[in-house]
Order: structure tokens, then C-alpha cells, then sequence
């Protein structure tokens, strides 16, 4: 396969600004068409990217040899099991789902149809940050981590596209930025063998986990921050010293054109990508574990 075809599932900012262009001008790719739940949103990103508007998602499937998804998570899901039951090979965006039978499902699907997975987790695929992760992965050693990812998206008078997206509405920062601070932490210091959650103002959520290798970590995650108190930063110690995520270079189009390229390789080797269903559905476990956990806590009395 020299060029493969996707098709693009979505219509909405994150579609318009990154995933479409992304497809449409990466050299190993024929971005086939578009499939929105909205026709008319279909039609005008197909026609900006001289591609073709779909009505039917099962026949996007027929065109394609693979599937790229900027949906909600909760479309996402039931979507990607009917791609791969069709053949085509997965380019989720994270969360891969916000429950673990959704994206259990998911997972199983690409393993019955053998199709190759990755999931779009931005610090994973950006350059500078991905290129740190996997050097301190590397170097091992670590005993504690912490990170702040805090942004202003509910904030009144924001100009967020997001604002008023009605799954982050829901479902907060733990559940969309939750995953990007999964993807670093995971990577570097193994696997959560215990996860913890606290409330913090409006939708913050504070997360504390136990992992594989011995180190603990923290996070503060939230998508109600004041301005001038977003932002991110992720910092590690260790035997190493003090070491703390660079911050991205280049924008989310050329981490996500990088993802495209994980997909091509996945499934042109065969060899399963870090970033694939498997490990989106680890995130999905654990990011429920969390959620469980602050439905258990008690408030302490006076």
C-alpha cells in the first residue's frame, strides 16, 4: 500500500483545524471523503479539502482502507466497533470512550478484524515532548512526578471553541484532560496500580497514583482555570535530578500528522503502536477508577 485512503469521521473544530488539513496534505494519504452528523458541516470540510461528503458512514467504510474519528466519545465508540467490523483501520482521538464497556468493545473489534489502532494523544506525537517522554523513559530512576494541566475553557468570556462542547460539559477535565496527562505519566513511570481522585473547584480534579515502577504521581486537571493560572507543566524527580515536559514547538497539526504516521506503520508492519486501542483503554480504566473513587470519598465534618 502506498497511499492509503481515510475517511474522515466529524465535523466539528477539532475536525476543521487539525484532523482535516492534517489528512489532506499528508503525502501518504488520499483523504476519501467526510461523514458528519450534520450533512450540511459534511459537505462544506469535504469541499475545503477536495474531498466528497458521505451520508452513510458504511459507505465511507467501503471506500477506505482506514478511518480517522474526531467525535465524541460517546459516537466515537460505536462508530470505530463498525469500522473495524468493516476493515478499516483506527485512528481514534482520545478518550478512546468515557466508560469501559464502550471502549472494551472497541478493542476487541480491531482484534477480531486485525486492523492496526492508534489513538491521538497529542503529547505523545508532538516532536519535543514526545522525544522527552521517551528519553526519560529511558533513563528510569524516577521517584515522584507531578503535573498541572489546567485550561480556561469554561471560563466566561472565553473564546474557546470548545465552550460549549456538551460532552466536556458533562464529563470535565478529568475525562478530556485527563488522558493527555495519562499518556506522559504511563509512559514514563509504568503502569497505575492505584489511582485516587479529589474534587477541586468547579470541574478540577485532583488525581494521585501509585505506579508499576514504585513512584508516585500526582496531577491537577481542570478546564474551568483562571487565564492566567493555565496552563501546563509536568515535572519529574528522580535519581536523574529535576527534569519538566518542554514545551510544544509546533502546533497539534504536525503531532497529529505523526500520528498518521504510526498508523501507516502499524499497519503496514503488523507491530502494534504504543499509543493503539490497548492502551487507550488502559486510560479509559483507570480515568474510571478516578471517577469512582471521587464518588466514594466522604467529607470530613468540622
Amino acid at each position: 500500500m502506498t497511499t492509503m485512503r481515510i475517511g474522515l469521521l466529524g465535523t466539528g473544530p477539532w475536525a476543521r483545524s487539525v484532523h482535516a488539513p492534517a489528512l489532506a496534505a499528508h503525502p501518504g494519504v488520499d483523504l476519501t471523503g467526510v461523514w458528519g452528523r450534520r450533512a450540511e458541516a459534511a459537505a462544506a470540510l469535504a469541499q475545503a479539502h477536495d474531498s466528497r461528503p458521505y451520508a452513510d458512514p458504511e459507505e465511507l467504510f467501503a471506500d477506505c482502507d482506514a478511518v480517522a474519528l474526531a467525535l465524541p466519545p460517546s459516537v466515537q465508540g460505536p462508530l470505530a466497533v463498525r469500522a473495524a467490523a468493516a476493515g478499516c483501520h483506527l485512528l481514534l482521538d482520545k478518550p478512546v470512550a468515557t466508560s469501559v464497556p464502550e471502549a472494551r468493545a472497541v478493542a476487541d473489534a480491531t482484534d477480531r478484524a486485525g486492523v492496526a489502532s492508534v489513538v491521538f494523544f497529542t503529547a505523545r506525537f508532538g516532536k519535543e515532548e514526545g522525544e522527552w517522554i521517551a528519553a526519560q523513559a529511558a533513563a528510569g530512576g524516577w521517584f515522584t512526578a507531578h503535573a498541572d494541566w489546567l485550561a480556561p475553557v469554561f471560563v466566561e468570556g472565553t473564546s474557546s471553541p470548545y465552550a460549549h462542547s456538551p460532552w466536556r460539559r458533562e464529563k470535565g477535565g478529568l475525562w478530556d484532560i485527563g488522558p493527555h496527562v495519562l499518556s506522559v505519566l504511563l509512559a514514563v513511570l509504568g503502569d497505575a496500580e492505584a489511582v485516587t481522585a479529589t474534587r477541586g473547584p468547579a470541574d478540577t480534579v485532583l488525581l494521585t497514583m501509585r505506579h508499576s515502577s514504585g513512584a508516585a504521581s500526582s496531577a491537577t486537571v481542570g478546564l474551568t482555570a483562571p487565564p492566567a493560572a493555565a496552563g501546563v507543566e509536568v515535572t519529574l524527580r528522580g535519581t536523574a535530578g529535576v527534569t519538566a515536559l518542554p514545551r510544544r514547538q509546533q502546533g497539534a497539526e504536525a503531532a497529529y500528522h505523526r500520528a498518521v504516521d504510526a498508523l501507516l506503520a502499524a499497519a503496514g508492519t503488523g507491530l502494534p503502536n504504543a499509543c493503539d486501542v490497548h492502551f487507550g483503554l488502559r486510560v479509559t480504566e483507570i480515568l474510571a477508577a478516578a471517577e469512582a473513587s471521587l464518588d466514594s470519598l466522604m467529607p470530613l465534618g468540622s
